[in-house]
């Protein structure tokens, strides 16, 4: 089977960019999923507030799935549910990849392709807790699927692990199933979220946030989840915590299998493939998209971010043969944990026209700063810097850039009452 375009992901991203793709004139779109039906994340998030950026109205997490789904449907891309890509391989005639399904195994021939496998949460053993290994230990994708997709009741006591945005929508999902949510327990000195969503687990679910807390031991009882150690990370005592569910949440990783396979250069700091503002890898043809390369924005981030690429392949498409630009790589720097994308092409802004960071600590009233070789390009305004929360850069500034000059650097300044944003 040839494609113009194989999309890897039938998420935000990936539905988003076929649909895009489709409008600027690309034929063949080919969007191949592992899941039994497109949509991703969305499909068992029952809560509401998704489509707010992209499609300028408030749905469901199921409604926005069908959205997304029935409008690539429309434009006329190719959905194949139930296929997973095995291989990808990035040779210079082009990306090829294998494609696995309950029909057998095929051969994708692509003029480029796009990864939009977006991310998941990291699971109890590679957060290395100790203990038993019974059943009723679960992430948050997990647990969605058991009790919106299936339609499970998880009655019992239940702790979340995790005090991000996504941790109080676990918390949600689990009283929806009949369970009674002691508590949401996390490292770090204060929940990662707005205060509105501790103040309402509070009021309606009397649910409490147990911070500088880490879950040290697992026990299970005759295969069950049984109990749960707890343990003040400042050196505070321990206490055994009598539960039925355990349900981790957030410390996102991308999705970047395929990536790897392909031997895609990877960045250190966001773990998925490193890409430019055109959205492209370290491979001529191979582009990223969504929540594989900012784990994780939300899902109409992701979804913009897929409309952005499918105009940067639209034009690869339309150049094939000239020599791609080289890019000038960007640095996140102390106290930012990572920075996407991570290299800049001078002529093409990122999507939303900014670039998404992640801080590796607290801070108040930091500005974001990017230099290149001693020359400050960029001044953000005072911000609130949170662990695991997303800010932003504006990046009008990258037609500043040196193209042949050295790395942007991006780190945080202690705010002043001087000095204005850039």
């Amino acid at each position: 089977m040839d494609a113009d375009v194989l999309i890897v992901g039938a998420g935000p991203a990936g539905l988003a960019a076929a649909a895009e793709l489709r409008r600027r004139g690309v034929r063949r779109v080919v969007v191949a999923d592992r899941e039994a039906a497109p949509g991703g994340i969305p499909r068992h998030s029952k809560h509401t507030g998704y489509g707010l950026r992209d499609l300028h109205r408030v749905l469901s997490g199921p409604a926005y799935a069908r959205a997304l789904t029935d409008a690539a449907a429309r434009a006329g891309a190719q959905l194949r549910a139930g296929c997973t890509v095995t291989d990808l391989r990035a040779g210079g005639g082009g990306p090829s990849a294998t494609v696995t399904s309950a029909a057998g195994i095929e051969e994708v021939q692509a003029g480029a392709v796009l990864l939009a496998t977006g991310c998941r949460e990291r699971p109890r053993a590679a957060r290395l807790v100790p203990g038993d290994r019974p059943s009723g230990v679960l992430t948050t994708g997990e647990l969605q699927q058991r009790v919106y997709l299936a339609g499970e009741r998880l009655a019992g006591r239940a702790l979340v692990v995790g005090a991000e945005h996504v941790s109080f929508s676990a918390a949600v999902t689990l009283a929806h199933a009949g369970a009674r949510v002691l508590a949401l327990v996390t490292d770090q000195p204060r929940h990662q979220s707005y205060a509105a969503f501790k103040l309402g687990a509070a009021l309606r679910w009397r649910v409490p946030v147990w911070t500088s807390t880490a879950v040290t031991r697992v026990t299970g009882a005759n295969g069950r989840l049984a109990a749960v150690e707890v343990s003040g990370v400042d050196g505070g005592p321990s206490r055994v915590i009598a539960c039925d569910w355990l349900v981790f949440t957030g410390d996102w990783i991308p999705d970047h299998v395929l990536a790897r396979t392909a031997c895609l250069t990877l960045d250190k700091g966001t773990l998925g493939p490193a890409i430019d503002t055109t959205m492209a890898t370290s491979a001529p043809g191979v582009f990223a998209a969504g929540n594989l390369v900012h784990a994780a924005e939300t899902a109409d981030v992701a979804a913009l971010s897929g409309r952005h690429a499918a105009r940067q392949i639209t034009l690869y498409l339309a150049a094939a043969g000239r020599p791609v630009p080289s890019s000038v790589p960007v640095v996140a720097e102390t106290p930012l944990r990572w920075i996407s994308p991570n290299a800049i092409d001078p002529g093409v802004l990122p999507p939303l026209g900014r670039f998404a960071i992640r801080p590796a600590e607290y801070r108040e009233r930091a500005r974001l700063e990017a230099w290149q070789d001693g020359t400050l390009l960029a001044r953000s305004r005072p911000l609130r810097l949170i662990p695991g929360r997303p800010v932003h850069l504006r990046a009008a500034w990258v037609t500043s850039v040196d193209p042949a000059g050295g790395p942007v650097r991006v780190g945080a300044a202690h705010s002043s009452s001087s000095g204005g944003a850039i």
